[in-house]
């Protein structure tokens, strides 16, 4: 992103995350594994893709620790914003 971006430009990227919260992080541990792959797999016929998808969701960096690398990368006035109680996050910077 940095590479792309113009001096000034902004970066917005809208994930999936992990909730801060240990009862929703829990909650959407549960359903994510168990009702989204199922659910993919009867709409699509392709299980796997879900399964995979969950996943991945859980090896991208969590909230900070993006913002963290997002600054080390020379982004300023970087930030996030969490909705749905951090199961999705908008995080932002500008490129200097």
């Amino acid at each position: 992103m940095g590479r792309v971006l113009k001096p000034g430009g902004r970066f917005f990227c809208l994930e999936f995350s992990t909730p801060p919260t240990e009862w929703l992080r829990k909650f959407y541990d549960l359903y994510s594994f168990n009702v989204i792959p199922p659910m993919g797999g009867i709409l699509t016929g392709d299980r796997d893709s879900y399964q995979y998808l969950v996943e991945s969701i859980r090896k991208f960096p969590k909230q900070e620790e993006f913002a963290t690398m997002m600054r080390q990368a020379g982004f300023a006035r970087v930030g996030y914003e969490n909705y749905t109680g951090g199961v999705c996050t908008l995080h932002w910077g500008w490129k200097i």
